[in-house]
């Protein structure tokens, strides 16, 4: 039988977090002939791993040759800003159920994309499933050893500078070493009112009164949903200032909330003109706020508890087994 034609100018196009489109060249004159395509996906830094030594190994895949571009998706549990390699045979199936089968193609990368609006309005459904009810706060606070605040004294003029976001949470989280901010918390005691005086960051704490960082001035969104193989689950959530840069980038990637009426976090004016702010019970709020802190917005004092590592999430990695807080693409 004459050779088959090798695949040529691979081009990978729309690529989501879990699928893409492939498409190559080849001699239409061969066309006629090809009645399957043979596709060999792997994880870039595995790519050695799943080659195939024969040349009549079926592949991972085989697909019906069909008019390309072609769309993959569903064949692979594809994860999130995942880097992948990929190669192409063309086949035609014979008579006696074998495959007549080309060369392989040079081998192209890739790089999946980060989870959508459409994935993350899913981990928000949920994150409110579990989120229990709301509790009054006044504070947002931020722990840190003695050295960072003298840091922020003496280097950065009184001021808490953003720093990129660290690899925490979902895999495909689409501000994790992207979106810039300074990490409080909001979550009080039940029995107190108050926050813990524990903390896995730093015996000195940095309290800020609530309607300093949150208000009409704001816009809340919704980050992510996680847990690090505890009981323990938490929601990330983005505080920036309308019109801030912090703004402009949620505003295209994440699920913006109505700050008067969520699950998670609320400011909302009283009869009297005040703001009363309240926070969700049963999940850990990590609050990103997206400009500059002055430290003279608030106050610095040592924290009375334990310094408790173990709950720390400082590049943690969630729970790829999780039911309650996974959805059905990557991890």
């Amino acid at each position: 039988m004459e050779e088959l034609p090798v695949p040529q100018n691979i081009k990978i196009s729309n690529i989501t977090c879990d699928s893409f489109k492939i498409c190559w060249d080849m001699d239409p004159r061969a066309k006629d002939k090809i009645t399957h395509y043979f596709i060999d996906l792997n994880k870039k830094e595995n790519k050695n791993s799943n080659k195939f030594k024969h040349k009549d190994v079926p592949t991972k895949l085989v697909a019906k040759a069909v008019p390309l571009p072609m769309t993959v998706r569903g064949h692979w549990f594809l994860s999130p800003r995942t880097e992948y390699t990929v190669a192409v045979q063309t086949a035609s199936k014979q008579t006696d159920g074998d495959y007549a089968i080309s060369e392989w193609s040079d081998i192209i990368e890739f790089c999946t994309a980060d989870y959508s609006t459409v994935h993350l309005n899913q981990l928000l459904q949920k994150a409110e499933a579990i989120a229990g009810r709301m509790l009054k706060f006044s504070v947002f606070y931020r722990n840190q050893h003695k050295e960072y605040f003298d840091h922020v004294k003496e280097v950065q003029g009184g001021r808490l500078l953003p720093s990129v976001k660290d690899n925490s949470g979902s895999h495909g989280s689409p501000i994790s070493g992207k979106l810039e901010g300074i990490f409080f918390s909001c979550n009080t005691e039940f029995n107190t009112g108050q926050p813990p005086q524990d903390s896995p960051y730093g015996r000195l704490r940095l309290t800020v009164p609530a309607q300093a960082l949150f208000g009409p001035h704001t816009r809340l969104y919704f980050g992510d949903f996680y847990c690090m193989y505890t009981a323990y689950h938490y929601v990330i959530l983005v505080v920036a200032p309308r019109g801030s840069p912090g703004d402009v980038f949620c505003q295209e990637r994440l699920p913006e909330l109505d700050a008067a009426d969520n699950r998670f976090l609320t400011c909302v004016a009283t009869e009297d003109g005040q703001l009363e702010f309240r926070h969700a019970q049963d999940v850990i709020l990590e609050v990103i706020y997206t400009e500059p802190v002055e430290l003279a917005q608030g106050t610095v004092a040592e924290i009375s508890g334990h310094q408790l590592m173990s709950l720390s999430t400082v590049n943690a990695k969630k729970d790829p087994s999780c039911k309650t807080c996974n959805i059905s693409v990557g991890r």
